[in-house]
């Protein structure tokens, strides 16, 4: 019964991420293929379609340098997979594999793009929309790849009231971040073990 109950798990895990994955690749491709850089396509008004690229972390941050990212995120990828493999052999719960499998796909999908979108596609200027091109002729080097997202929800937009110090007057949108579906999945894999596994979190 274990053994099939830790073979369930196992699969489960590996259907999660090459769904997500495959999802988020496809998500990316059809963006970068068919908008220029800094199109925005309208879905409601606080709901847009928004292509850029950016070179760091999630949510377009960029506090490090890009190989030294890329090369974090493939041994954090590394340490996830070992860390699944050791949990589902031990025998855990099903929920804390799914949130694990979660952050897992999305590291991996952004992976891709960090270490082979730079190979693979041109880089045209606006309006020009990119291209696949022969392996290895593209944009950057291995490993320098830009992460592509596309999902910008300003759900507020507004100004800061003058009497704030600093900000007084500045315009304000919440939520400004443009993000892509492994942010999105690496986002809510961490909520849920933060709200439903913290316990765990330590060990």
């Amino acid at each position: 019964m274990k053994v099939v109950r830790k073979t369930r798990q196992g699969l489960t895990a590996l259907v999660l991420v090459g769904l997500i994955v495959g999802i988020d690749q496809c998500i990316k491709i059809a963006v970068k293929t068919g908008m220029y850089m800094h199109e925005s396509i309208r879905i409601t008004d606080w709901f847009y379609i928004y292509f850029t690229e950016n070179r760091g972390m999630a949510f377009g941050l960029e506090l490090f340098d890009k190989l030294f990212l890329t090369s974090f995120r493939i041994v954090a990828v590394i340490g996830i997979v070992w860390y699944l493999w050791r949990i589902i052999r031990r025998g855990t719960s099903t929920g804390y594999v799914v949130c694990l499998a979660l952050v897992l796909a999305g590291a991996a999908g952004n992976i891709i793009d960090c270490v082979f979108y730079g190979l693979i596609f041109n880089s045209p200027p606006a309006p020009m929309v990119a291209e696949f091109v022969p392996f290895g002729t593209g944009y950057e080097q291995v490993m320098h790849g830009r992460v592509v997202d596309m999902f910008y929800f300003p759900i507020i937009r507004t100004v800061w009231p003058e009497w704030v110090p600093g900000v007084g007057g500045n315009p304000f949108i919440f939520f400004s971040p443009i993000f892509n579906f492994a942010d999105a999945a690496i986002s809510c894999g961490i909520v849920a073990l933060i709200l439903f596994y913290r316990a765990r979190l330590p060990k």
